[in-house]
């Protein structure tokens, strides 16, 4: 098979490729991936991260200067985009000359020098025909164990009655490190090494240090001269711990920190930000022991799916039309579309709202397809839907975890609702009032009476929850009156005071006297009386962030800053109210149970998106799409527009958006709405045929322009007999500024150890103006004309 349709998820795992829990985030990821799809993929990773020994040079390759890049004893000539395109691959490869970076600079070079050979665009037409795009990942949150630091230091290695072989450390963590040896080493890789940390012996004193600590290896990468190897630290004492984890933190504005796993997490959480409140379709949750819908997702843009199917007493009948029988069908038949595709209409009798509706493939069975689609369409609340399901693997989690220290779990009862659910199920309204009349060309001379067969069971009592998904800034959790006194310093700024309140994560606080502290700098804050209870955990120089004043600066409220690793504060404050809950006061009511049910329903359906986003950002003359956002999975409709490229998620747009299509079609429509408007759509038509060497053309055109039925029926007629056809749904709407809060601690951390790439994040998601979706309506789109179903005589 090929790993073609992987290739989001590939470079997913690259930047955690060195890790030591690399195996379990592997698992976590690949859940529903056959055991042979696994193999080739951890294959094909173990090759791109093999150590590379083969030279670049360029020298006779490049119109640009080439100057010489020493990497360990290789000698390289590169120009100056080889040289950014090395070392921002070997970021990915913890700085490692691997056979994924040669790769990616030997593509990235032929790509630059085929452009120049098909000569340079002017710059006015790249912007405002944007034709290649990168993608997003989207729905998959994952990190690392954590943090690691680059960082080399003199060792020996030894194992039970074989001497110790001198070696250098690539990375260190607490818990773990990677190594460099002579590849002719003596030792069963199979068996622990004992690792003496020289450096740190003559600097430190530890018994641990002295004596050498025991490390399981996790992995090997040989190349001729050299071995590295991964290890996993199984002795030494907390304090040895304790005195790694100083180290790690009091280094780690000297030596770089690899945060690329949190960078691309944090762009797929800016992105969907941008996505998730003009969310179309409505997203619903299979309760596994009752075989039935029992929770829906609200976006602001799905209500009217949600009001379609309210009768006269504001009583949801969507049950009545997803039916178990109808949902057995369709998770019987996951190949088979007609099972999903769902039409409908109601009937007004004495103030009494009556709801039928039948599936393609009910309607084939019985023979009423015609009957049905004639006359339906005739009605004003004609409706076509599409039900779309997905399995959920509950292996990899719920919960959004980022950052190293991050939990990773909601609260029991949250966790336990999630795990109910077998199947993820979308609802997406596909009709479209355009085509209405073709659909009553269906029309036939039946009897009318026939479809009351298909009439709903009328429904007395609501049976589906709605949760709303959370778009709010300010994430609350419940506050309890608590008094304690409190230090506070902020660079030469000192102040003292009393807690008002507290929860896990902040407290309001009023102060002795008013000090003008700032909100862009973190305050330091220590708890002098609770540290009598604290033990060895210390409650000082705890990092919190200004939310807001009041009282002329008297009254605070505050709010930790988490970063990479875990907050002690937030850590301590949490088992204290835990542990005391029934003595202490609570001020607020705690709704983040609604918040984490919210927060995981959401993380489950993205990692199963059936359309594919895309995002529009204003440039300095004009406006250009700035990516799509791919899931890790496969989708048909970003894969016919990689097959023209060759970097993973890199996508070509251009028979889509040439000739003026993106400008028309997408930008002005885009610029004339406001965000709070429901996106709107329109359709296009595609003819895909297969050309030599496995190339594929794409021939795009807005279906209004093929001209009436006839024609539309002929374009679709010689698709097929030419190769494939396709049908696009474009959605396009406005957005609102970004929601920089809910990536704030992500944003941080990147901040901390690449400035410039958070800066770079946050001004992009800035400048996002439009959103949109593709979809794919082909089965409906066909079933449209009766002229593509008759039968030759």
């Amino acid at each position: 098979m090929s790993l073609d349709n992987h290739s989001a998820l590939i470079e997913q795992l690259k930047p955690l490729l060195m890790e030591p829990n690399f195996h379990e985030i592997f698992q976590q990821l690949t859940t529903d991936e056959s055991n042979s799809t696994r193999f080739l993929l951890k294959m094909e990773l173990n090759r791109l991260a093999s150590p590379c020994t083969r030279v670049i040079d360029l020298r006779d390759k490049s119109e640009l200067p080439c100057t010489e890049v020493m990497l360990g004893q290789q000698r390289h000539f590169l120009d100056e985009p080889a040289k950014r395109s090395l070392f921002e691959a070997m970021s990915l490869y913890r700085n490692q000359y691997t056979l994924g970076v040669y790769e990616y600079v030997l593509t990235a070079h032929q790509q630059r020098r085929q452009k120049l050979r098909q000569g340079t665009p002017q710059a006015d037409s790249i912007e405002s025909e944007p034709f290649m795009v990168p993608g997003v990942v989207f729905g998959s949150y994952f990190n690392r164990a954590e943090e690691r630091m680059n960082y080399s230091i003199r060792i020996t290695a030894s194992q039970m009655g074989r001497g110790e072989i001198p070696g250098i450390t690539v990375d260190l963590s607490i818990g773990g490190a990677r190594i460099r040896l002579a590849a002719n080493h003596p030792f069963d890789l199979d068996k622990p090494l004992k690792v003496k940390l020289l450096e740190l012996s003559e600097e430190y004193y530890y018994p641990d240090l002295q004596q050498g600590v025991d490390y399981e290896i996790v992995d090997s990468q040989l190349n001729g001269e050299y071995i590295w190897l991964r290890l996993k630290r199984i002795s030494g004492t907390d304090a040895l711990g304790e005195m790694l984890g100083n180290l790690i933190r009091g280094y780690k504005l000297r030596y770089k920190l690899d945060i690329n796993d949190v960078l691309v997490t944090a762009s797929g959480l800016g992105f969907e930000r941008h996505y998730l409140p003009h969310l179309p379709h409505l997203p619903l949750y299979l309760n596994q022991q009752t075989q039935t819908v029992s929770h829906m997702l609200l976006s602001r843009d799905n209500q009217q799916i949600v009001h379609y199917f309210q009768d006269e007493n504001d009583v949801s009948q969507l049950p009545a039309m997803l039916t178990q029988a109808r949902l057995s069908a369709l998770l019987a038949h996951p190949n088979n579309p007609d099972h999903g595709l769902f039409f409908s209409f109601t009937y007004n009798a004495q103030g009494c709202l009556y709801f039928y509706s039948a599936t393609l493939a009910e309607l084939k069975a019985k023979g009423l397809m015609p009957l049905f689609l004639g006359f339906a369409s005739t009605k004003p609340s004609w409706r076509i839907f599409k039900l779309i399901q997905d399995k959920i693997y509950h292996e990899k989690g719920y919960r959004r975890a980022t950052l190293p220290g991050d939990e990773t779990k909601y609260s029991p009862l949250v966790e336990q609702q999630l795990s109910q659910f077998s199947h993820v199920m979308q609802l997406i309204d596909i009709t479209n009032e355009d085509a209405r009349l073709t659909y009553k060309a269906w029309q036939d001379n039946s009897n009318a009476n026939a479809l009351k067969a298909f009439g709903q069971q009328r429904l007395t009592a609501h049976t589906i929850k709605p949760i709303s998904m959370q778009f709010s800034e300010r994430r609350q959790e419940a506050r309890f009156a608590f008094k304690t006194l409190v230090n506070l310093s902020q660079g030469e700024l000192r102040a003292s005071g009393i807690t008002l309140d507290i929860s896990s994560r902040g407290m309001q606080l009023t102060l002795d006297n008013p000090t003008a502290f700032s909100s862009n700098k973190p305050l330091m804050l220590s708890l002098p009386k609770l540290q009598t209870i604290a033990g060895k955990t210390q409650l000082d120089h705890l990092p919190y962030r200004l939310v807001r004043t009041r009282k002329n600066g008297v009254t605070l409220h505050l709010t930790a800053v988490m970063g990479h690793t875990p907050h002690v504060g937030v850590e301590f404050l949490n088992k204290l109210i835990a542990h005391n809950k029934e003595k202490l006061e609570q001020l607020t009511e705690n709704n983040s149970e609604v918040k984490e049910l919210a927060d995981g329903l959401k993380n489950i359906l993205l990692r199963d998106l059936h359309s594919v986003p895309y995002f529009v950002e204003k440039t300095t003359k004009s406006a250009q799409v700035a990516c799509l956002g791919v899931g890790t999975q496969r989708d048909e409709i970003s894969d016919i527009f990689a097959a023209g490229t060759s970097d993973a998620l890199q996508y070509n747009l251009a028979p889509l958006l040439k000739d003026g299509f993106f400008k028309r079609e997408i930008l002005e429509p885009i610029r004339q709405m406001k965000p709070q408007q429901d996106m709107d759509f329109i359709e296009v038509f595609i003819q895909l045929t297969r050309q030599s060497r496995g190339q594929i053309h794409l021939k795009c055109v807005s279906a209004s322009e093929i001209g009436d039925a006839k024609a539309q029926v002929a374009f679709i007629s010689q698709s097929k007999m030419a190769g494939r056809f396709i049908a696009l749904r474009i959605y396009r709407g406005a957005t609102e500024k970004p929601d920089i809060s809910y990536l704030r601690r992500e944003l941080e951390y990147i901040n901390v150890h690449a400035n410039h790439r958070a800066k770079q994040l946050e001004e992009q998601l800035w400048r996002i103006i439009g959103v949109g979706e593709l979809l794919d309506i082909t089965q409906e789109v066909e079933l449209r004309y009766p002229a593509l179903h008759q039968k030759p005589a």
